[in-house]
This record gives structure tokens, sequence and C-alpha cells, in this order.
């Protein structure tokens, strides 16, 4: 059967107007330069760079054996045609975006209702500082990540339903689990959901599950191809298990408090640039609350008898399920890692596809809100006060613009300073590095050290040599402090914040 989507109803209009509001925040910060580019998001630009120049097709992310590369594909065509810029890497980033709110639309409507998939939009359309970070910056894993879900969930709700059961439906559910795979496992909670439902509905015959499984060998290739090449120890699942083992004694308490009372609030979009208000944190045990609430909503209503719509009932049921469930391990994953506990602000990022999950933590409020009666306000103030926290984060963010607009000039006298003295090879931090590589092109690279000038963290070793014509510092920094001491009768010059220091002698 075709896929037919419906004519838009107000509902659908209503949608694209916040949509538009949204995408068009995004475009203003991306024109302002918030967020600032970092060396992360460098890396996946030199990836592009080099694909453009058809150097090299990196699987994984440089300097690692897990998460891919699919930004860097995406973005490469733009820098191949206008050269390496931020923008060439945010373009593709904001379409994945625009991208994200139509699925989200579609997946909503389908399986909750039409206003509550409105009510998504208008909240995923707001856009908090860790939240513009997730979606805009292009250093792997998360832009691309969530509408990658909302696909696969709205495929696997059509294909159940057999509101289409056309071979690109199916061989397109396979390509994009296989994706998903390759790209991060962070999601995996989200996998499992929707092949369990896919598994459960009896939909798939020899030719449809040959279908399936076709695309999944495609979306899966390049993983399968990196972790040939990179051996049994160094391949992303034996890297994965090491680095989920790895870290600091950091109590259960803490990661608790780090992961869920800190890191879903600012996860979620409620906090201001890397802090959150006393009032704030209390979305994280309510997200859990009404996350637990959808989960058993979601189990009774598979126990029931289903209605006279039959396996559509199951099938929203069975929806709904995947996201509460699989939100809740989201978190559970996220809580028992070291990084909940020792940089909670950062690494909420972890959380960011607990946004596919929205819907269904607003559904225990929506149902009643809109079935109206005496519970019609208690559970639409709540909705009201999550929409007022989330676009009172999202105003605070234009308090960060002129900070982030000064760090793009930053870089921007760097590389400048760099080309007029000639310089060719530099050394420098981990987050210095990478964006005077990409930004310029090449024409500069730099090697990273570290605080005591050792070789540092290099993810494209082809960049590291022993010496260099100068070493930049940030000032203040640990490494300007090490430099000061090795150099003390040097004057280092002074560009923006960073100090240009002459190579110190080696050490003995």
């Amino acid at each position: 059967m075709p896929l037919r989507f419906p004519r838009p109803t107000r509902y659908g209009w209503l949608a694209v107007g916040l949509g538009v509001l949204g995408v068009l925040w995004r475009v203003w910060l991306t024109v302002v330069g918030t967020p600032p580019t970092n060396s992360d998001e460098a890396t996946m630009g030199l990836a592009a760079l080099h694909i453009a120049q058809g150097r090299d097709l990196p699987v994984f992310f440089y300097g690692q054996h897990y998460m891919g590369t699919i930004e860097a594909y995406l973005s490469a065509p733009l820098v191949a045609l206008a050269g390496p810029s931020v923008a060439a890497l945010r373009i593709p980033t904001l379409l994945l975006y625009a991208l994200f709110l139509v699925l989200m639309y579609q997946l909503v409507r389908r399986v909750f209702t039409a206003g509550l998939a409105v009510l998504t939009v208008g909240l995923l359309a707001l856009g908090s500082d860790r939240i513009v970070k997730n979606q805009l910056i292009a250093g792997g894993g998360y832009p691309e990540t969530a509408p990658m879900l909302a696909g696969l969930l709205l495929l696997t709700y059509l294909i159940v339903t057999r509101t289409t059961t056309r071979w690109y439906a199916l061989t397109g559910w396979g390509v994009l689990f296989g994706l998903v795979l390759w790209n991060h496992w962070l999601p995996a909670p989200y996998l499992l959901g929707a092949l369990l439902v896919l598994g459960a509905a009896r939909v798939l015959t020899r030719r449809t599950a040959g279908l399936v499984g076709a695309g999944l060998l495609v979306g899966i290739l390049p993983l399968v191809v990196g972790n040939v090449q990179a051996g049994w120890r160094d391949n992303s699942v034996a890297v994965l298990f090491r680095l989920s083992g790895s870290g600091s004694d950091a109590g259960l308490w803490d990661r608790i408090v780090g992961g869920t009372w800190l890191g879903l609030p600012l996860g979620m979009g409620l906090c201001r640039p890397s802090a959150c208000a006393g009032w704030s944190l209390w979305w994280g045990p309510a997200v859990l609350l009404l996350l637990a609430v959808a989960l058993v909503i979601a189990v009774r209503q598979l126990r029931t008898r289903p209605g006279p719509e039959g396996g559509a009932d199951r099938a929203r049921a069975a929806i709904w399920l995947v996201l509460a469930g699989a939100g809740l391990l989201t978190v559970l994953s996220y809580v028992r890692s070291p990084s909940a506990a020792d940089t909670p602000v950062e690494s909420s990022r972890y959380l960011s596809v607990l946004l596919v999950s929205l819907p269904a933590a607003l559904w225990p409020l929506y149902r009643p809100a809109r079935a109206g009666g005496r519970r019609a306000v208690p559970a639409a103030l709540p909705i009201a006060a999550l929409a007022v926290t989330m676009l009172a984060a999202t105003v605070s963010l234009t308090g960060a613009v002129g900070e982030y607009r000064a760090d793009r000039a930053e870089k921007s006298a760097v590389l400048a300073a760099l080309r007029e003295r000639g310089l060719t090879y530099v050394h420098g931090g981990y987050w210095t590095c990478n964006w005077i590589s990409y930004l310029s092109a090449e024409r500069v690279t730099c090697g990273v050290v570290d605080d005591r000038l050792g070789r540092g963290l290099n993810r494209y070793p082809g960049y590291w040599r022993p010496t260099a014509q100068a070493v930049l510092a940030p000032v203040g920094s640990p490494l300007d402090a090490e430099l000061a001491r090795r150099l003390p009768g040097a004057n280092p010059q002074t560009v923006r914040g960073y100090h240009l220091y002459p190579p110190p002698p080696p050490t003995s």
C-alpha cells in the first residue's frame, strides 16, 4: 500500500508555524556564532575536508574506534564547494533539526493526537544553550541521532499498522537501524524497542524480512568495515566496554544527583547556559515520574482488549511503551556512567535522545487536560510551567551571545596572526589545535601537547611532529604557566587571549 500523507489541517499549519520559528531561532544563532565551534567539531570538519579532497573515507570519528562520521559525509559537499568553515558544518545540522520536527509531528500525530503533536513541536522549537549545542554542533553523534530515531519509530508504526508495506519502507527501516548502530550506541534502548515491536507484530515474512535485512546490511556496512580494519582489540564493541568500565570511583548517590537532578533538566532544555536555577532542578524527578506513569499507561493499554481500530490501538500503545521505557533506560544507563558525577553539565549531552520521548512524558498530563473536567486545570498547569521554563531557558541564551561572538572573533584573530607570522606548524592544547587546522584549511596545522608539553591527544596522528615553530597557549592556562616556567626570559606575543611562545628547548 503506498504511503499517503493527508493534507495539512489547522494543527498542521500551526505546527509548521512553530517549526519555522524554531528553525529561524537556530539560523540566527548560527549567524551570530552561537554556539561557538570547538576542536571536537573541527575534528569532524577535518574528516569532511579529507572526504572532499578524496584523501580519506573515515568510518569513525578521528582518534577513536566508535561514533560514526555521518556528519562529515553530509558536510563534505559544502566543504568542497565553499571551503572549510563553521557554516559548512552547521547547514546540515540545521536541516537535520528541521527534519526532526517534521518526523516528530508525523509520529506524535499518529501515535498520540494532533494536539499533542503541535505541543511537542512547539516545545522542540525552543532551544536553550545545551539543546542548541546538541542540535547544531557537528561534534559527532547527536544532531543526526534524534531525527533518525524519530524516522525509525515512525516507520515502525507505519509498517506494523500496515499503513505501508512497500519495499522502500521496509528497506528504509533496515537502513535507518543500521545507520543508528554505526553512528552511536547511545540510543540502543530505542533500537531494541523498535525491533521488538516490529518482531511482535508478525509482519515479517520471508520477503519482508529479506528487505529489512538487506537495508540493515547497507546501513551497518561502514561499522562492519571499520571494525574489521580495527581488529579485535580496537573494534567499537570492545572500546565501548572499556569506556563503560573506566572513570572515577564516584558513588551511586553522586551519579544519581548528577544524572537526574542536574542532567535531566539540562538535557531537556530547562536550564540557562551551563547552570540550572534551583526551581528548574525539580523537573529532573518530575520527568522521571511522568515517564514511569506513561510506561504504566502503555502497559495497561496493551493488556486491555483492542478497540474498534484493533491493531492500530495496540501499535500506538507499543510505541508509547518504547518511548517511555527507552527514555527511562537511557537515564538509567547515564546514571551508571561516571560522567554523570564527574562532568554532569557537559555530559548531559548524553541525554539528548530524551527529546524523542518528550511526548510520552507529556501524555499523562495532556490526556486529562484535553478531556476537560475537574482534572483539566491541575493537569494543564504543569504543562504550562514546563513551557515557561523552557522559554525562559531559551531567552537566557541571548545573554551569552556576546561572549560566543567574542570567541568567534578571537579564533579569527588567532588565525590571522599565525598567517601574518608565516607559521605553518604550531603546538597547542587539545581545545586549541584542531580548529586551527580545520579553519585554516590545513595551511596551518597544529600538534596537540599536554600541560607538560608532552605529546597530547592528537586525534589525527598525521599532524604530530616533536618540534614546532611556536606554541600557542590560552592566557592563564596550565600550559601557559608551564611555558613561562621553561622560558623565563621569553616575552610571549599576546593574540586575543592567547600567548604565542617560541618553542622551548627539549628537556633532557
